[in-house]
């Protein structure tokens, strides 16, 4: 092969390189598709428009977590919490919870019913008290003291009967 038929050959393979690139640009130019014409105009102002709607998988909080800790591992710039910091304030945030619906608890309003129920309780639980203070005396009380109560309970028994 001679040097101009390889030059011939060298152009006439650029120029069909060239061909070959010039037909996938113009194949690409004719797959444009022109813009819809339902955005072009005003009278459709009170139609909705359609959302995006939210990927289910990246709104869940292990996905979250996950693309955090690849992130971070990777070195980019997202702050992560160890875990030990991250159970202890889950902890912290349910016990403020806690504590504030037992506020809200004793300051909610008692009814009537309720308040006339608490009055009754305290006043058994008062008569319990009593009589269990007075049982604890008695059994501390010298056996001859505890007769003679029992004797004054039979005389005033029989005088009873006796009238």
């Amino acid at each position: 092969m001679s040097l101009k038929s390889f030059n011939l050959y060298l152009l006439s393979s650029a120029s069909a390189y060239a061909d070959l690139q010039q037909h996938r640009f113009d194949v690409v130019q004719r797959r444009e598709v022109p813009a819809p014409d339902y955005q072009k105009g005003d009278e459709d102002e009170d139609l909705i428009k359609p959302k995006k709607l939210l990927n289910p998988v990246k709104a869940s909080r292990s996905h979250q977590e996950l693309h955090r800790e690849l992130m971070s591992s990777c070195g980019g710039a997202v702050e992560m919490k160890p875990e030990l910091q991250r159970v202890l304030e889950s902890r912290k945030r349910d016990q403020l919870i806690r504590t504030r619906k037992q506020e809200e608890e004793t300051h909610r309003k008692v009814s009537p019913l309720e308040a006339e129920l608490l009055k009754r309780q305290q006043k058994l639980d008062e008569l319990d008290r009593q009589q269990q203070r007075e049982q604890d005396d008695s059994m501390k009380a010298p056996e001859f003291v505890k007769v003679k109560e029992n004797l004054r309970r039979t005389s005033f028994q029989k005088e009873e009967k006796d009238m």
